[in-house]
């Protein structure tokens, strides 16, 4: 087991996604601190996890504030005598349109996805650092992030968050032989139930039959332990030289996602000016510019939901 003597925090890992990686961590040898804000599923996520071989331990608490932070970090040396790895998954949603959208809505996300993330990273940096450990920072991101969903304003914001800081984290821990990467996962989880576009893929997945290809290959959507394998590959020490890294996965599918780039330079001697602009963006730019949201191809006709949605709509970002 690669990850043996290792142990590993998962933020937000008492169910869904958070759990297998947690479990995934475990099976390959790592000690787990389980974190989740309900006792009794964090607790029976360490009696799955004991039951499967693996050693576990919980942190009852909701990320966000640096005393959690210190909690965590904490929880591994006391339990298990060291930290190794920090998988930053916890999250909620409040998903409403920018004019329904409140302050709370949008504070209550960003607290937990992105503040978060921050204060959990620095605490296990700073361990890292202190005890000369080469550490693993492994960070959720999502398709909402690198792309737009609409109804997501909170949540798309918090997840291009945490992918622009894994990059500033990439430069500022490569000296302590840390690396920082962010996982974009497409996967099956209790909230895509009721999204009619993934209805045959998650009947499937509960019948503990393999997704239809078409989910799996053509979609890259598939079960949450199609996503751990990742997350304790990035966690291991094969991946000492790989940080910075956007990676996504989902079924069959595996993607490193570009950084930002231009799509399209052009200059003009003295700057560009209002009335230079008018004149000539549509020619040089009008053809380069950007899609935004993630986009489908229909349904094959034997894959279609009992009652038909609409065609083409977004993938939501509550898959992943």
């Amino acid at each position: 087991m690669s990850l043996s003597g290792k142990v590993a925090i998962v933020t937000g890992s008492g169910r869904g996604l958070g759990l297998a990686y947690a479990r995934e961590l475990a099976r390959q040898g790592a000690a787990v601190v389980i974190n989740d804000v309900d006792a009794e599923v964090a607790a029976e996520a360490v009696r799955t996890i004991e039951a499967d071989g693996g050693k576990a331990a919980a942190v009852v608490a909701p990320v966000g504030n640096t005393e959690v932070a210190k909690q965590l970090v904490q929880a591994a040396v006391t339990e298990f005598g060291r930290l190794d790895i920090l998988v930053t998954n916890a999250g909620i949603l409040r998903d409403k349109s920018l004019l329904k959208m409140t302050d709370e809505d949008f504070d209550a996300v960003i607290n937990v996805h992105l503040r978060g993330t921050f204060t959990c990273v620095r605490e296990a940096f700073a361990y890292f650092k202190e005890n000369g450990i080469a550490g693993r920072i492994i960070t959720i991101g999502s398709p909402t992030g690198q792309r737009g969903n609409f109804g997501q304003t909170n949540y798309a914001a918090a997840k291009a968050g945490i992918v622009g800081m894994v990059r500033t984290w990439a430069l500022e821990m490569k000296k302590a032989g840390v690396t920082a990467n962010a996982v974009i996962p497409v996967a099956a989880t209790a909230m895509t139930k009721t999204v009619p576009y993934f209805q045959k893929a998650v009947e499937a997945d509960e019948r503990g039959e393999s997704m239809p290809a078409f989910f799996r290959h053509g979609l890259g959507f598939g079960t949450a332990d199609d996503v751990s394998g990742l997350v304790a590959f990035l966690a291991s020490d094969e991946a000492a030289g790989i940080t910075g890294q956007a990676i996504g996965a989902g079924g069959d599918r595996l993607q490193l996602w570009t950084h930002p780039e231009a799509a399209a330079t052009e200059y003009r001697e003295g700057g560009w000016r209002y009335k230079d602009l008018v004149a000539n963006f549509g020619p040089l730019f009008g053809g380069k510019l950007q899609s935004v949201g993630e986009e489908f191809l229909p349904l094959p006709e034997e894959l279609q939901p009992e009652a038909r949605p609409a065609q083409n709509q977004p993938l939501p970002a509550k898959v992943g």
